[in-house]
């Protein structure tokens, strides 16, 4: 079954995701490192994992094919990518094979910058643009999932 898996300690789209997964009956995982406030919904499961990077090493070894991962952690959305998976950040950006080196290496180089003191700051804010983006291009992604891997009867 298609399952939409939420990287969630920091994701601000949570409810735009819960919101497409109703729609289309699909599972989500959203995978934390300590309990969050999740809707009472048998689509829904919350799965804790304490520790550093336990949470992604979860989503990793859980997603493939078929599912959808949810995630501003680039390094992780390698891992998911190359299990199959199909991997959005909370702007709706999706990370494809073709450009996950690049953003790779980006994210390399500004935590140099950030490390040296040239840069600092984090991302832009979330905005009702983004987070319109985020929903069309989540149903997209389910979309497509759902073509390329239908739902055995």
């Amino acid at each position: 079954m298609l399952t939409v898996y939420i990287d969630a300690d920091a994701c601000p789209v949570k409810d735009e995701v819960y919101r497409v997964a109703r729609r289309y009956g699909v599972r989500v995982a959203v995978v934390a490192n300590a309990p969050l406030r999740t809707p009472a919904d048998p689509l829904v499961e919350l799965v804790v994992r304490p520790g550093f990077g336990t949470a992604d090493d979860w989503i990793a070894e859980q997603a493939g094919p078929g599912d959808v991962v949810v995630t501003a952690d680039i390094p992780l959305a390698a891992r998911c990518l190359a299990r199959g998976a199909r991997v959005l950040d909370a702007k709706g950006r999706e990370f494809t094979d073709n450009d996950i080196g690049s953003a790779l290496a980006m994210r390399g180089l500004m935590d140099e910058l950030r490390q040296g003191g040239v840069v600092t700051g984090g991302p832009a804010p979330m905005t009702p643009k983004d987070r319109s983006r985020f929903l069309s291009k989540l149903d997209e992604a389910v979309n497509a999932a759902r073509r390329a891997h239908p739902p055995r009867p």
